[in-house]
């Protein structure tokens, strides 16, 4: 028993100054700076276009061997500098929203379950086969497979990795508290439960396909926003 819990330790998420994703997010912060990535962004658009074009205007100095070239450096740089760091961000929110739903994948994958067959057999199976309808065993220790309900026993479980609420709950047969979500772990204690979602349906499934298409359209104020700002960035430029 104590080996099976040792494999079904949940997967540690990364950091968010995690060297993968730092490094990733450092040349992606290049590649978006293609102006048709640009453009969705009207604000950093007009900023690109400004750096590009104080950019010609330096080099347009250099050669002629007039006007002010390390003043049109300077606020190139700066202009440049904001495209890259925003640019930088936005890649590093992006890498963290892929890691955790990596990892929540990994926590779904790495999970094996203790179904309950015909006369009351434990057989051990990965999670991502359980039905609905199926019965399984899990105590303390232990994650819970898939998204059910407590038809025996009761238990302490830490929903955290789920809910973010760091004080574990108790849920038990009957009434409004028999509800476990896949992902979460025993604390103590032994519970029955049925498996009450399919593979693609449970919960754990939702927040991956969540996390993966986090972006998400834009409201109008956002939008008017949006053309505020890149008119006010117009203006100063």
């Amino acid at each position: 028993m104590l080996s099976q819990r040792r494999l079904e330790r949940r997967p540690k998420a990364r950091s968010l100054f995690d060297r993968a994703i730092i490094s990733r997010a450092f040349w992606d912060s290049f590649k978006k700076l293609d102006p048709r990535w640009q453009a969705r962004n009207p604000v950093m658009f007009v900023v690109e276009v400004g750096a590009a074009a104080t950019t010609i205007f330096f080099i347009r100095d250099i050669v002629r061997h007039s006007g002010s070239p390390g003043f049109d450096f300077a606020i190139a740089a700066w202009l440049w500098f904001t495209v890259l760091f925003a640019n930088f961000a936005e890649a590093v929110a992006e890498g963290r929203g892929k890691a955790q739903a990596e990892t929540l994948r990994r926590t779904k994958s790495d999970t094996y379950a203790r179904r309950l067959v015909d006369g009351g057999t434990e057989e051990r199976i990965n999670s991502t086969a359980l039905r609905k309808g199926d019965r399984y065993v899990v105590e303390a220790g232990e994650i819970v497979p898939a998204d059910g309900d407590v038809l025996e026993g009761a238990a302490t479980i830490d929903e955290s990795a789920i809910t973010g609420e760091s004080a574990p709950v108790i849920r038990e047969s009957g009434g409004d508290r028999s509800a476990v979500t896949g992902g979460t772990r025993v604390l103590s204690d032994r519970i029955v439960v049925r498996v009450t979602a399919n593979p693609g349906e449970s919960f754990l499934d939702r927040m991956i396909r969540l996390v993966e298409g986090a972006q998400r359209q834009k409201t109008p104020n956002e939008i008017a926003l949006s053309i505020l700002l890149a008119g006010l960035t117009i203006i100063f430029l």
